[in-house]
């Protein structure tokens, strides 16, 4: 039986080695004339990573496949074919919210693939702070979950900084709980994120509800936490459970199986147009009636999409409130460009936030 399968594998094996030389030799071509690029680019003093030049990238293979390769296969490929290539250039570095093992961390390794250089910051606001002070070139923080809403912290700090968005990510959330054993015994608290407790309520109260909920800065902390303390069971993910050699009790315990996170990509460089694209803003209106129908109305008019409407207090104490908005498009299209004119005419405040390309 061994004799007759290696003999039938034998052939296919050789095919499969011929394919992989002529692979590895069009790779190394493929990354000299990177290099190139990046010499150019170093001249003009141009940005080492244009996700929309990616993005146009991937795009195309994706159309020129016909299988057996799914594109989000050939996208997972391409996308650490071209941060290989970065890495030749220049050394990348994104900041996201830490320890390692955070679902912010595996947002920053499936954007910009694992040539890249994380650096871990304790809270969203040091990501924020780590741009801004030239610690990391980009920031990876999450804005929105589909079970628990926007995340208020990040939506604050985007009013405020300086940096724009220049990209984005939908996660999908798989919560396991973990402890050191594998087991529950002895174990008498869960820790977590504070949205996670709440993306797993409902199951905690059915199937663990003598455990006490304790809130913690990431779901990596509880991991770190439940190494060390054989009482404290944690929700995390699998990158968390390898990181630290916890056991899994109990996986795929979020309330919603479609569960997703939407990180956003910030920086100091502009991202150029895709060809699909969506630009984010914030605006407030005067307290007036029908004001809100007048905000929309030049988005009407120029025939501009709007795929996000949320609105956010503007802590004034008089009923006063911040809109978050995401339009189809980006900002230099002129239908955009004009509709973003009138609106801020009409509009009491007006910050854009960045244009960038769409992730679904």
């Amino acid at each position: 039986m061994d004799d007759e399968l290696n003999s039938k594998l034998k052939p296919l094996r050789e095919r499969i080695d011929a394919l992989d030389a002529q692979l590895i030799a069009l790779l190394n071509q493929r990354a000299s004339v990177a290099l190139e690029v990046g010499e150019v680019k170093k001249h003009y003093n141009a940005p080492v990573f244009r996700p929309e030049r990616e993005m146009q990238v991937i795009a195309r293979l994706q159309e020129m496949s016909a299988g057996p390769l799914a594109a989000d296969h050939i996208a997972s490929i391409w996308r650490e074919i071209m941060a290989a290539s970065r890495a030749l250039e220049q050394t990348i570095s994104a900041a996201f919210l830490g320890p390692v093992g955070t679902y912010s961390e595996q947002a920053m390794f499936e954007y910009f693939g694992h040539s890249i250089e994380g650096l871990p910051c304790p809270s969203i606001d040091e990501v924020f702070r780590s741009v801004e002070a030239g610690s990391a070139q980009y920031g990876v923080v999450p804005v929105e979950n589909s079970t628990e809403g926007a995340v208020s912290r990040t939506q604050d700090l985007l009013l405020t900084t300086s940096l724009l968005v220049g990209g984005e990510l939908a996660l999908p959330i798989h919560h396991n709980l973990l402890t050191a054993t594998g087991k529950l015994d002895g174990v008498t608290r869960v820790c977590a994120h504070p949205q996670a407790l709440a993306q797993c309520q409902r199951w905690l109260t059915a199937n663990a509800p003598h455990l006490e909920r304790q809130a913690v800065s990431s779901n990596a902390e509880a991991a770190r936490i439940a190494v060390s303390d054989p009482t404290v069971a944690a929700i995390a993910g699998d990158r968390a459970a390898t990181h630290y050699g916890l056991g899994v009790v109990y996986s795929l315990i979020q309330d919603d199986p479609q569960n997703r996170t939407r990180f956003v990509i910030v920086g100091r460089e502009p991202t150029g147009p895709s060809g699909r694209d969506q630009t984010s803003i914030i605006v407030t209106v005067t307290n007036e009636a029908g004001a809100v129908f007048k905000l929309l109305e030049p988005l009407a008019l120029h025939g501009v999409s709007m795929t996000r409407f949320e609105s956010r207090p503007a802590r004034s104490g008089a009923w006063e409130y911040y809109f978050y908005i995401d339009i189809e498009g980006h900002r230099d299209e002129p239908s955009v460009a004009a509709a973003l004119d009138d609106l801020g005419r009409k509009a009491a405040f007006l910050k854009i936030l960045g244009s960038y390309p769409r992730s679904r």
